[in-house]
């Protein structure tokens, strides 16, 4: 009896460390976890492209000071288109014209430049106002520049001025009146022409008296020379800085012949072919001489 319950006591611990339980079967293995869900990849941002630096502001200019006690003058508002003369020879006067274009003779000129335009109204008021200028005409109390400069006459060459009332005008410009040599030079053209366009006359290309316009016409209305100049025909007598005298050579004497006059060429609206030749000359007192077809163009 004792020997049977040694054996079923041996039993019992058998099942035990087996892990089972009397009439069981073994457990299922454990089951391993569940694996965890997969996160959401977190999206990578582009590198952003680097902003570019802001540039570098320009600096203001520094506008240098004028030397002390120096008079600081604006540049003038008004027209400045000039034609470049070269330099070279031009045969000046005629042998077949008045007593006084001859003889013709040779001079030799260093290149200067002329304006392509006799000086208008506009630009002479421009003048007048900066300058506080008042023309010889005004001054007497007779017709003036301003009797002239009628609404419409801005571009019409300035008239009614003497020789004094132009250089100043130059000079305030900062230029000059051309000489009687530089002036010819200018108005015959490359080829030496009495007139703009030629030598045969054609009172259709100028404003003369046959053209019939009585009166000044806006500056440039006429085909210009060979040079690029408008108006050295006709239009208005152009002041010169040289004085009336003979020419070299010349025997003629004209009663008129004065160092204290200046010289007038091309001619006005009120003129025949003769006047307005290129080699045509005539003068006027430099301080009191004024007309309605008396102008002038500036050199330097």
């Amino acid at each position: 009896m004792k020997r049977l319950w040694v054996v079923l006591l041996a039993f019992v611990l058998l099942l035990a460390a087996c892990g089972g339980e009397p009439g069981g079967t073994v457990p299922p293995a454990t089951e391993a976890p569940s694996a965890l869900p997969t996160p959401t990849p977190i999206p990578i941002l582009p590198t952003p492209t680097p902003l570019p630096p802001p540039p570098t502001p320009t600096p203001l200019p520094t506008n240098t000071p004028a030397p002390a006690g120096a008079e600081v003058t604006p540049a003038p508002a008004v027209t400045d288109i000039m034609v470049e003369i070269p330099a070279g020879p031009v045969i000046m006067g005629t042998d077949s014209g008045e007593p006084n274009e001859a003889p013709a003779h040779e001079v030799d000129l260093p290149s200067f430049m002329i304006d392509k335009f006799e000086v208008t109204n506009a630009d002479f008021a421009v003048f007048v106002e900066a300058a506080d200028y008042e023309t010889y005409a005004e001054k007497q109390g007779i017709t003036s520049w301003r009797t002239a400069y009628t609404e419409g006459k801005d571009n019409h060459p300035v008239v009614h001025v003497t020789f004094d009332d132009a250089l100043a005008y130059c000079t305030w410009a900062g230029k000059r009146l051309p000489t009687e040599a530089e002036w010819e030079k200018a108005a015959r053209g490359p080829d030496g022409f009495l007139f703009p366009w030629g030598n045969e006359w054609d009172p259709s290309k100028a404003n003369v008296k046959e053209s019939g316009l009585r009166g000044t016409a806006a500056v440039g209305s006429y085909p210009p020379n060979g040079y690029g100049l408008c108006d050295v025909a006709g239009n208005v007598w152009e002041w010169v800085d040289s004085p009336y005298e003979a020419y070299p050579g010349s025997d003629y004497q004209d009663s008129k012949y004065s160092p204290d006059l200046r010289g007038l060429r091309g001619g006005g609206w009120f003129d025949d072919e003769e006047q307005v030749r290129a080699t045509n000359r005539n003068a006027g007192d430099p301080t009191t001489t004024t007309h309605d077809d008396i102008g002038f163009r500036c050199a330097k």
